[in-house]
């Protein structure tokens, strides 16, 4: 397995830890940032989300860089987005900090994304990330990012980022989906 593979074999590895830090009322206590406490989990929470979610760059920098771009790296990464992106949003939804009608609109579009590559695969085809669906995972990390640091920066300002980024990552999740069914309706033509 090459290092690009690895790197994404970490980030689902991180997935659990971030997953304690999120769910488990540790009493360590607040962190004070800008005037506005965040509970320290929940700060430790984003820390290991951000860098679980900053292997995706790096995996496929990497690759490109070093031509390691596999079959295997084509299928792994954005699989392993989804299920960091899974547990963020249904670990949030479970703390009343995220709205559970745009979790069942990203999750529904990324559980319908994936069929169609599983279909393609077995056609022997690999759908790879397009740019649209590069730009969805971003603005989702981004909102699951602002929520676990509850909006600290923009809370000074009194601006809504964390909301703003939710329907952001809502519209482009629908947009990205709509896109890969559109250039990849003759998997479902062949299949059917």
């Amino acid at each position: 397995m090459n290092i690009p593979n690895q790197i994404t074999i970490l980030r689902i590895l991180l997935i659990p830890v971030f997953m304690v830090f999120l769910l488990v009322p540790f009493t360590w206590g607040e962190i004070v940032m800008l005037g506005a406490e965040i509970p320290l989990h929940h700060f430790v929470a984003a820390i290991v989300f951000i860098i679980a979610a900053s292997t995706d760059w790096l995996d496929g920098y990497y690759a490109r860089k070093h031509n390691l771009v596999t079959n295997m790296g084509k299928f792994l990464d954005p699989l392993a987005d989804k299920l960091l992106i899974t547990a963020a949003f249904v670990g949030l939804v479970g703390l009343d900090m995220f709205p559970a009608w745009a979790a069942v609109v990203i999750l529904s579009r990324e559980f319908a994304v994936t069929g169609l590559r599983l279909v393609a695969s077995g056609d022997g085809e690999v759908i790879a990330a397009s740019i649209w669906g590069k730009w969805k995972t971003v603005s989702q990390i981004v909102a699951a990012a602002a929520i676990l640091l509850h909006n600290i920066i923009f809370e000074l300002m009194s601006i809504p980022f964390d909301t703003i980024m939710i329907y952001v990552a809502v519209i482009l999740t629908i947009f990205s989906g709509v896109d890969y069914f559109i250039k990849n309706k003759h998997v479902l033509n062949k299949s059917l």
